[in-house]
């Protein structure tokens, strides 16, 4: 139904207004079970979205962290690599 909701915290650049939205539609269709609601469900679903988005938002500006920033492109690259280690055939 989804693809997984990745990690926005501790990324150099920030996560974008982008990548918040999307993360938020993701858990919006993942518990309410549906990839795009009815027009009767459609206010309500995008009003969850907006506000799980705003609420994100917060969140990651207010999250404190002494580790240094993630590279997106070096934590790509690990993710294929972990994919391919994983749906290697043998």
């Amino acid at each position: 139904m989804c693809r997984n909701i990745h990690t926005l915290h501790n990324f150099e650049p920030a996560a974008t207004d982008d990548e918040v939205e999307a993360a938020a539609l993701q858990y919006i269709r993942k518990i309410s079970g549906s990839t795009k609601p009815s027009q009767a469900n459609a206010e309500a679903f995008d009003r969850a979205v907006a506000e799980i988005a705003h609420i994100t938002r917060h969140l990651l500006e207010d999250l404190v962290t002494t580790a240094p920033p993630k590279d997106r492109e070096v934590e790509a690259q690990k993710a294929k690599e972990r994919s391919a280690k994983r749906f290697a055939t043998a």
